[in-house]
């Protein structure tokens, strides 16, 4: 049939009442890659599938996300995150305190856990929380996997408290908005770094750090009072950054070196190559980037030529994160 010349209209999803139905559908969508919003006790949360990257690099478009900041992943509780996370002692008595319920805890990653790097912006840590709210519950239950979610705003906005605050945001982005009403507490969930000895309040939220504080029967500390780590992930000017030196924006591959590719057109070399995207598509570029990244450090080579990335949509996070990753070592 001749092409009319007319642009197909772009679906916008409508806030959709909680049913059965409903969330058998949002659960399929999320299995199958989509976007849904979803409402948690704290703010909506913008869902994807945890474990599929590109589902994730969605995450990131839609909001327009500057930077590939690490994301929450929401689970059911405490059995399921620890399939994914390694809880110490503490980490678990918080668990059991507070979940389900408004807490982040940033614990180090699990081996084999099956959460794209792209979630955890590549570092060797996961945020987990179990909401408290119904509907987020029953979510996980029909979408059967964990869910990555941010709060379903499009960056620099105001957070999305209700479906309809998301609908104005979000409407062409996602495949379904889940309306249960507005949120109760309104606030994002408190994050506690309880990777150490000692837990550290990263974010102050919707838990008061006094409760805490009893629970534990500790003082927390806050993210000032450690000289020597990042108040939260992405703050150093050199972070995440491979073994390997990098070299930006190479136009050809010199001897030894490995070569980061982009797009169909890449320069000839004998070395260890990983192309981000033949088709030069930015969603399936930063879903490959942390680790393509990681391959080719693992490759022995002694520096990784990356070729240009365009600086637009998910481009400028990409150029963010490569431009950490070849900054000079502290």
């Amino acid at each position: 049939m001749p092409d009319s010349g007319q642009s197909k209209p772009v679906t916008r999803a409508v806030p959709t009442p909680i049913t059965d139905a409903a969330l058998l559908q949002a659960g399929e969508l999320l299995r199958g890659g989509d976007l849904v919003a979803f409402p948690t006790e704290t703010v909506y949360g913008l869902g994807a599938d945890a474990t599929n990257a590109n589902a994730v690099a969605r995450i990131f478009e839609a909001k327009g996300r500057p930077h590939f900041n690490p994301l929450i992943v929401h689970v059911p509780g405490l059995e399921a995150a620890a399939h994914l996370g390694i809880f110490s002692q503490r980490a678990r008595d918080l668990a059991q305190a507070f979940w389900p319920g408004p807490l982040t805890l940033v614990v180090e990653r699990a081996p084999g856990a099956p959460i794209a790097e792209l979630a955890s912006a590549g570092l060797s840590t996961l945020a987990l929380r179990a909401p408290a709210h119904p509907a987020a519950q029953a979510l996980l239950k029909a979408a059967g996997r964990p869910l990555a979610a941010p709060s379903a705003n499009r960056s620099g906005r105001i957070t999305a408290t209700t479906a309809q605050h998301v609908a104005e945001d979000l409407a062409d982005r996602v495949a379904m908005i889940l309306d249960a009403g507005p949120t109760v507490h309104g606030l994002e969930s408190t994050i506690l770094d309880a990777t150490g000895d000692d837990i550290v309040l990263l974010r102050p939220g919707a838990i008061p750090m006094e409760a805490i504080e009893a629970s534990l029967g500790l003082r927390l500390l806050r993210a000032g009072d450690m000289s020597a780590r990042p108040a939260s992930p992405g703050q150093l000017e050199s972070h995440y950054a491979p073994s390997a030196k990098m070299r930006l924006n190479a136009r050809e591959v010199r001897p030894g070196e490995a070569l980061l590719a982009f797009g169909d057109r890449t320069p000839q070399t004998t070395g260890p190559v990983a192309n981000l995207s033949p088709s030069g598509d930015l969603v399936e570029a930063a879903a490959n980037l942390f680790a393509y990244l990681r391959r080719l450090d693992q490759s022995g080579a002694a520096t990784i030529a990356v070729m240009p990335i365009p600086e637009k949509g998910l481009g400028e996070a990409i150029n963010d994160r490569l431009r950490r990753a070849a900054a000079p070592r502290p």
